[in-house]
């Protein structure tokens, strides 16, 4: 007689697969899925941004507008159908437009645009009280859902989401404002833009917000940190370390953690904002593409140390 443990032993590793968990095998083979910000080219023209987009293992372009940058300005100006085609030329589609000018409540032309372009969601910020916490943030997401609804059915009836960013001076900041929106939040087609950056001060709270929050009502991530440089003009040095992995101090290993636990399924964005808004990150398009690939190199170590 052979004991179980001694049986298992003379088989091959193959005939033990069945026995991995489902999660393992997912935990596994997840992948993140990035986008590429425009606005790290400033106001560099689309042509020479999209053949950027395969570089950076990016598999969609985020438009941005003014201030940070001018490419939706330029497709207004190319009109669709050369957009289009560029898309196609380049082998990369839309993915998001990102338009914190217009606000919550005047985004509808604009999903209607998304939705005709193939695009997924129309990013941008909340309303209604300056950054409330406690019992004053709960009343503030409420109110902010309620005045959604009508914006979220036509997201609905488009087949696009919308999303909220976590920005400073705004009601969709504190903790407590994210967890509420999870509890609250009943549509799918209506997420969190999550910015780990306006988290700074309650960074050990990241990964239990990704959790809490969940794939489902997370469409779109940052890969950005905090820095005085993001509204301050300070050494380029200093500045590029609002990007992983150029030294800024957050570590990204329990937040990609989190995010292979959840088998997050939004996009991700490295990114950063220089001074003044609408310059370029670095002055050459090689230039920028290599610092979003440094970053994106840093992520993935990350990631594979969590396995």
């Amino acid at each position: 007689m052979i004991t179980r443990r001694q049986f298992l032993g003379t088989l091959p590793a193959a005939a033990l697969l069945p026995s991995l968990s489902h999660s393992a095998v997912a935990a596994e083979s997840f992948r993140l899925r990035y986008i590429l910000s425009s606005a790290m080219y400033g106001e560099m023209p689309l042509a020479d941004i999209l053949p950027e987009a395969s570089k950076t293992g990016a598999e969609a372009i985020d438009i941005w507008c003014r201030v940070h940058g001018n490419q939706r300005e330029q497709i207004t100006e190319m009109g669709d159908a050369a957009f289009e085609a560029l898309l196609e030329k380049n082998n990369v589609r839309l993915g998001v437009s990102t338009r914190y000018p217009l606000g919550p409540f005047k985004l509808q032309e604009e999903m209607a645009w998304v939705k005709k372009m193939g695009g997924k969601i129309v990013l941008c910020g909340s309303s209604g009280p300056k950054e409330p916490e406690g019992a004053e943030a709960k009343a503030a997401v409420q109110k902010f859902l309620e005045d959604m609804k009508p914006h979220v059915a036509k997201a609905e009836e488009l087949g696009v989401t919308i999303a909220i960013e976590n920005h400073d001076k705004q009601a969709l900041f504190h903790p407590d404002s994210l967890r509420y929106f999870a509890e609250f939040n009943r549509s799918k087609n209506l997420g969190v833009a999550f910015a780990p950056h306006h988290l700074h001060r309650w960074e050990d709270q990241i990964p239990t917000l990704l959790r809490e929050l969940g794939s489902h009502q997370i469409p779109f991530i940052y890969f950005q940190e905090h820095s005085e440089a993001i509204r301050n003009k300070v050494a380029k040095e200093i500045e590029m370390q609002q990007m992983p992995g150029f030294g800024g101090g957050l570590d990204y290993r329990p937040i990609v953690k989190v995010l292979r636990e959840i088998q997050y399924a939004g996009y991700v964005e490295i990114f950063m904002h220089p001074t003044p808004r609408g310059i370029p990150i670095l002055p050459t398009v090689p230039e920028i593409t290599a610092a979003i690939n440094k970053s994106r190199e840093y992520i993935e170590r990350c990631l594979k140390q969590t396995v």
